[in-house]
């Protein structure tokens, strides 16, 4: 009998031998009413930013509208019942009289209301309780607050908002599409072509590669796999590697057909170019140009100044932090948020900087002209004048000459409270504050500038003294101050990006100076640092908090007199093999094996930077198998995965793009866009942290917790050090791609 049938004749046995209990509380239908979690699921129209004060959610509302829904706050995805009766209710203040209306309504057009309520407010709180019987059936209802409409500017601040009524939500299931799982983008041609079907069968079963016009390019039988523990999924392997270029191409097995995609193309080399536009997207105290990013994701320059911001040009820090300001302008907007923070920005400019190495002699897709930046055309690297505008913020953030931590950086710059979703970076009206500085902070300026010392070298020479000059200073000042923690509460209005060990920071400086400069000082600081000879390369991943792989991998790879250069080279060929092990014990393939099984919060960056390190032995060594590692990552990413996902934007028929973010939230608010092609989701998180996550989520196997929506911040964020691993191992896919349409393409590798 099965666990299903078990519990029906419970429930049964029940009904017939137990007394009519009282009624059930009524279902609640607002998600986060009371503002305990923040903000999400919770939108508002872009003129009146919200944001939670003292436990309520509160928004400044504009003077001079003309109707009540100009100015709106609401929740979307409210389920109704037709002929159940619901109590609508709510505590709302204004700071001055003003009559505004709460409304059930449906949230597409026509937007008919099944209780639209006139309610007058005071700057005293009062509750409101309304009830009514719904007169449709619908999963698409909205609460919405419709505030404008007034002569006069006024604070509205809501709390304590309560539908109840109708039945509970159901469970939320994932839609995962057909069950033949692919890279929705494609395949190279010589490289090996894999997918995944999930399915009840134990045996093997039959499959087609089926060409646009239905006749069968290629056929076999399956490999069954067993159970994916990940997911909690019967899969079995397809591999169609004898097939040929082609277009269009779909997969058949088990009464399911997958989306289609290409063998051949120049797909890898699209992603490179996107993944890498996704910089510019986010750049800070610049307008963004429509003639380079198109008419939809264009916008005004954020925090130079202008009200309502305030910020970036001449910003203060916390009360009792110092006593002078700084101009902190430029650099890239962290994630979804628009905090800067030095510690996230050192490994993505890092990452980009590094990219470029891997390819300096060759920068191809890389070069001059050949990004949408404007910059472009001006002798130096496109890649690296993207990079430069985060190195230009690092820089303003070091402290001073003659102030107290002279030499050392501040860990961040962001708002003093959070805002919400929608917010234009332009429109943020909250006050910017600079944050006290950490050790860490100044290690990954100090490697962050010495790399950009050595890139820049051949281009700008003054711009590379400037960056040598800083790193030297950041890590004198860094050894004189070693342990100087960023506080893990400080976290309002921002991320904290605490991190309590900062050894590997320091062995991360090290050798990008000693690479830069050659000084026996640095040498002997990366030679005597434990990390040295320590397995740095795990199957978790590195990130932004273990960044010890960044130094190893450009010592392995940066032209050096390193005494122990070869071995160090050799200690990456057995981290990639390390991962190769990881990928070939998954049934989706994927290098990726973190402790306990737990998916962590940016999952997706963790499988990219452990595919950096596959790709890294793979220039070191030229063996196959980790190249077609690399490759079988990148299958996960763009759609062979649990989920039948891909996680970047733009690629492939069922990807993501609800992602977490202050103005490309569509989903939100319809005026504005969707991220833009190459942006990447957080993906899977075992931790589900946000109220979205929690909602949908909870009992999610590991590689099933993930969501589509823009509330989901712990699962479906985006974030400039998660891009900046795409753009890496992506430039190395459009290599491997032009290696196989035009023959081999050297290395920078020595």
């Amino acid at each position: 009998m099965s666990r299903k049938t078990l519990t029906a004749l419970l429930a049964m046995t029940l009904v017939l031998t137990t007394p009519v209990a009282a009624s059930a509380a009524p279902a609640e239908q607002v998600a986060n009413g009371g503002f305990d979690e923040g903000t999400a699921p919770w939108w508002w129209s872009a003129n009146a930013p919200a944001a939670v004060v003292d436990g309520r959610l509160c928004t400044t509302v504009p003077a001079g509208t003309t109707n009540p829904w100009d100015v709106s706050i609401g929740q979307n995805e409210i389920d109704l019942v037709a002929g159940e009766p619901y109590a609508f209710a709510f505590t709302a203040s204004a700071s001055a009289p003003v009559t505004v209306r709460a409304n059930v309504q449906l949230a597409d057009p026509p937007y008919t209301a099944e209780t639209s309520q006139q309610v007058p407010l005071t700057e005293t709180p009062g509750r409101s309780e309304f009830a009514f019987t719904s007169s449709v059936s619908t999963a698409k209802a909205q609460v919405v607050f419709q505030i404008g409409g007034n002569p006069d500017g006024f604070t509205f601040c809501l709390d304590d908002v309560s539908l109840a009524g109708g039945t509970a939500p159901p469970p939320y299931i994932p839609d995962t599409g057909p069950r033949v799982r692919v890279n929705q983008s494609g395949y190279l041609p010589s490289s090996a072509k894999h997918a995944t079907l999930v399915t009840d069968a134990t045996q093997p079963v039959a499959w087609q590669l089926k060409r646009p016009n239905g006749t069968v390019a290629a056929h076999g039988m399956t490999k069954p796999q067993g159970i994916d523990p990940t997911s909690r999924q019967n899969t079995h392997l397809i591999d169609f590697g004898s097939a040929g270029t082609g277009t269009g191409y779909t997969l058949s097995a088990d009464g399911e057909t997958s989306v289609p995609f290409d063998i051949g193309g120049d797909f890898y080399q699209r992603l490179r170019s996107d993944s890498l536009a996704f910089f510019y997207h986010q750049r800070s105290g610049i307008p963004i140009d429509a003639a380079l990013v198109g008419a939809a994701y264009a916008r005004p320059a954020g925090h130079l100044g202008v009200a309502p911001n305030q910020g970036d040009t001449n910003v203060a820090c916390q009360p009792g932090v110092c006593d002078y300001r700084l101009d902190v302008r430029g650099g890239w907007y962290d994630a979804g948020d628009h905090g800067k923070y030095v510690v996230n920005g050192g490994i993505s400019v890092a990452q980009l900087m590094s990219e470029f190495e891997r390819v300096r002699t060759h920068p191809g897709g890389l070069g001059d002209g050949r990004l949408r930046i404007p910059e472009r055309a001006n002798g130096v690297p496109d890649i690296l004048d993207e990079a430069r505008w985060e190195l230009d913020f690092l820089l303003r953030m070091q402290v001073p000459a003659g102030q107290p931590f002279a030499g050392m950086a501040h860990h961040k710059v962001h708002d003093n409270e959070w805002t919400g979703i929608p917010q234009l970076p332009n429109l943020d009206p909250k006050l910017r504050e600079l944050h006290p500085v950490s050790t860490a902070a100044t290690l990954n300026l100090a490697a962050a500038a010495a790399q950009c010392a050595r890139v820049f070298a051949p281009y700008d020479r003054a711009f590379a003294d400037r960056c040598r000059t800083a790193a030297r200073q950041a890590w004198t000042a860094a050894k004189a101050n070693p342990a100087v923690y960023a506080s893990p509460s400080d976290g309002n209005g921002g991320g904290t990006y605490d991190d309590t060990n900062v050894t590997d920071e320091f062995y991360w400086a090290a050798a990008e100076l000693y690479l830069s400069t050659g000084a026996p000082e640095y040498r002997d600081a990366v030679l005597s640092s434990p990390l040295h000879t320590a397995d740095v390369f795990t199957v978790d991943g590195f990130s932004w908090q273990s960044v010890a792989a960044l130094g190893r991998l450009d010592l392995a790879t940066v032209p050096s007199r390193l005494p122990d250069r070869e071995r160090v080279r050799r200690s990456v060929v057995t981290g990639a093999d390390t991962m190769l092990a990881a990928a070939r014990g998954q049934a989706y393939e994927v290098a990726y094996a973190p402790s306990g099984g737990q998916y962590v919060w940016g999952s997706n960056s963790q499988v990219l930077n452990n595919l950096v390190v596959l790709a890294t032995g793979f220039d070191l060594t030229g063996k196959t198998a980790y190249r077609d590692a690399v490759l079988s990552g990148l299958d996960y990413l763009l759609g062979r995965n649990p989920l039948n996902k891909s996680y970047v934007t733009g690629y492939g028929e069922r990807d993501s793009h609800n992602e977490h973010h202050r103005f490309w939230a569509h989903q939100s608010d319809p005026a504005l866009p969707n991220p833009p092609a190459g942006s990447l989701a957080g993906g899977p998180n075992s931790g589900i942290q946000d109220p979205v996550a929690q909602d949908k989520l909870k009992g999610c196997a590991a590689a099933m917790c993930y969501i589509d929506d823009n509330g989901s911040w712990s699962t479906n964020e985006v974030a400039i050090n998660w891009n900046s691993a795409l753009a890496w191992v992506a430039g190395f896919a459009a290599d491997q791609a032009e290696r196989q349409h035009c023959g081999p393409v050297s290395r920078s590798v020595r």
